[in-house]
């Protein structure tokens, strides 16, 4: 008994110090429930909790196709956060007069960036948050971390939804133009 509290404290006392800086990150967003941002923070905070309760499992039986899987999903994380990252700084196409406190400054961009990974996907840092889900919850599979993983993808499917009607207002039928031709988080599928 006295192992499983000491397990809770654990998790309980690594998801507050984990916390910290995502709540600092996302304070200007915390109080607007119709941002992006928002619903970013709600699933930031359930991959914070998969990993609060599954850090002990990550190398346990390293080769079994659980793991595997887990794996090819974390690296596809790393991927698209990189190489969405990589090419937003590359386009240089972020601007400072673009005066909205709610985005972070790599994220106020003047122009539609629609080449490189973003040719294909709208969202390859949100895509990186899905993969990076369910890269952790597959490290630690239980019933009730399931609708925790679950919870985050919606979180994440709302924030590309709001992310995209502030991009419609920004950029306009230029906008929607490119959401006719890429897909939201998986290149061709979905």
């Amino acid at each position: 008994m006295e192992q499983l509290s000491n397990t809770a404290t654990v998790r309980l006392i690594l998801f507050v110090i984990l916390s910290i800086p995502v709540v600092i990150i996302s304070w200007r967003t915390l109080f607007h429930i119709n941002s992006h941002g928002f619903y970013r923070f709600l699933s930031w905070e359930c991959i914070i909790w998969l990993f609060a309760c599954s850090y002990r499992y990550w190398f346990v039986d390293p080769f079994s196709i659980r793991q595997i899987i887990s794996w090819i999903f974390l690296l596809a994380s790393a991927y698209f956060v990189t190489a969405g990252v990589l090419h937003m700084k590359k386009s240089g196409k972020q601007r400072v007069e673009r005066d909205d406190k709610r985005l972070y400054r790599f994220e106020r961009t003047s122009e539609l960036i629609d080449t490189g990974i973003f040719k294909y996907i709208r969202h390859p840092l949100y895509a990186s948050l899905l993969f990076l889900t369910w890269g952790i919850y597959l490290k630690n599979m239980t019933v009730v971390l399931l609708p925790v993983a679950l919870l985050s993808s919606v979180f994440l499917m709302v924030t590309a939804r709001f992310d995209e009607k502030e991009c419609v207002e920004y950029f306009g039928e230029k906008y929607r133009e490119y959401m006719k031709r890429s897909k939201r988080f998986i290149p061709f599928l979905w």
